[in-house]
């Protein structure tokens, strides 16, 4: 890892990473550890936190393995009671079912509202009335640029993504006076294999129930530089010639 502690330094401060067993969450985990946080690595899977706590660890710096189920109030009880008062939390876990919206069912709608945007309420409650008693702390929570576009297959994940945006948003207005930030991150596409494993199911998906017109869009997103390569791998060699 790199030293990035002669931009600033984390030193003394306890980071909760919710989500740090892989993607996202893994890579946050990693550069709050290369500040000098001590970092807890949250994870549904203990195997995939393990696995973080060991990578951070083995290059001399501070990291634990923590079990959090956002999905699961006594879960997220149980790990706010163990880790105590923390300096910085951050949020990175969301779920999608990539279909039309008529497709999707009232349990799958169920399933992404009740992570994706019900999961982080359950963590805000949990871990921020520490920050605000003490009178410091920061909040980082991963929204979405389907926050403000969409695409076909996404609706859902769309709607919590911006609903997470807009909660973030009264949340740091609330808490200004307290000295605790909330702050929200909405990145684009980012490789990471479940993005990648989604997008191998979502291509063809979208060609076969909207035909030309979203092989028309997945062409000029990816002439833009918004499908990842293994969307443009499918494109290429499976659909159409890009050039």
């Amino acid at each position: 890892m790199d030293d990035y502690s002669k931009i600033f330094d984390l030193s003394g401060r306890r980071a909760l990473v919710i989500g740090g067993g892989s993607g996202i969450g893994r890579a946050s985990c990693a550069g709050l550890a290369c500040f000098g946080a001590e970092v807890i690595c949250g994870d549904v899977e203990m195997a995939k936190a393990n696995d973080t706590a060991r990578a951070i660890t083995a290059d001399g710096r501070c990291g634990e393995a923590l079990h959090i189920d956002l999905c699961d109030r006594d879960s997220v009880a149980a790990a706010a009671e163990t880790v105590g008062v923390l300096d910085v939390l951050v949020i990175s876990p969301s779920i999608n079912v990539r279909k039309p919206l008529l497709d999707v069912t009232e349990d799958e709608f169920d399933r992404v509202v009740g992570l994706n945007l019900k999961g982080i309420f359950r963590a805000l409650k949990a871990f921020v009335p520490g920050m605000v008693e003490r009178g410091k702390g920061s909040v980082i929570v991963f929204s979405s640029i389907r926050a403000q576009v969409v695409e076909p297959g996404q609706g859902v994940y769309a709607a919590t993504k911006a609903g997470t945006l807009q909660m973030i948003r009264a949340l740091a207005a609330e808490l200004g006076q307290s000295g605790v930030r909330a702050n929200a991150i909405a990145p684009g596409v980012v490789e990471t294999p479940l993005a990648n494993q989604a997008e191998r199911r979502l291509v063809p998906c979208l060609f076969r129930q909207i035909g030309d017109a979203a092989m028309g869009q997945a062409v000029r997103a990816c002439r833009r530089g918004r499908l990842s390569g293994v969307g443009r791998e499918l494109l290429r060699h499976r659909f159409i010639s890009l050039g």
